[in-house]
């Protein structure tokens, strides 16, 4: 049977998904300093032409490479709560996923660490980043009310800053998973938002005035 022909958008977004790839690996290989447009075209088989028939330049590779991602995991993780009946099986269903994750947890990090030190030194990059950095939180603020609610608990602060709150420990954790792989497991973030949420739950239980639970 001979091979369906690709259409060419199908053509120009293969090339652009390997040119992505490529970069993803060669950012956290080398850093994004370090890497040359010339490297990515030449890592993924292409021409430096080819880069800049769908790249304008090595942050429009550093954006996409963050939407993606995050994108990515934000929808992986909304799947995971879709048909979750407790918090039980929320926790269930995200262990399972850390530990799924924690096999590329290294080169992710890596590779996000480099383009927080690129963005840093370019303003409009770092505010492109600091809006996928939003969008992250507000999932997280999102769950965060939704699981208090459950409990008919009221937020002992700013659901934003909650998330906040959670965001910053997940970073902390994961830099410090890769440097002590031996004593904190790929579920470490898991365990630390567990306990955070029961705190909290127990803290709006004990500062709201006698009213029925939920359960």
């Amino acid at each position: 049977m001979t091979p369906k022909r690709m259409t060419r958008e199908e053509s120009r977004r293969q090339t652009r998904d390997r040119l992505l790839e490529a970069a993803a690996e060669l950012f956290a290989e080398r850093g994004v300093n370090g890497t040359s447009v010339e490297q990515i075209a030449e890592r993924a088989g292409y021409s430096r032409g080819a880069f800049y028939g769908n790249f304008e330049d090595k942050d429009e590779v550093v954006l996409e490479l963050l939407d993606r991602r995050t994108r990515s995991e934000l929808r992986e993780v909304r799947e995971l709560g879709r048909d979750a009946e407790s918090f039980a099986d929320v926790l269930q269903g995200l262990r399972a996923w850390h530990r799924a994750r924690g096999r590329h947890a290294a080169d992710w990090l890596a590779l996000r660490l480099e383009l927080f030190l690129h963005a840093r030194r370019n303003p409009e990059l770092r505010q492109r980043l600091a809006e996928r950095e939003l969008l992250a939180r507000g999932a997280i603020a999102g769950g965060i009310e939704q699981e208090l609610g459950r409990h008919d608990a009221t937020p002992p602060a700013d659901p934003a800053f909650l998330a906040l709150i959670v965001h910053a420990l997940e970073d902390g954790l994961l830099i410090q998973r890769q440097l002590c792989p031996d004593e904190i497991g790929d579920e470490v973030v898991v365990d630390a938002v567990e306990l955070l949420l029961r705190s909290w739950t127990a803290l709006a239980a004990d500062d709201a005035p006698d009213r029925p639970s939920r359960g």
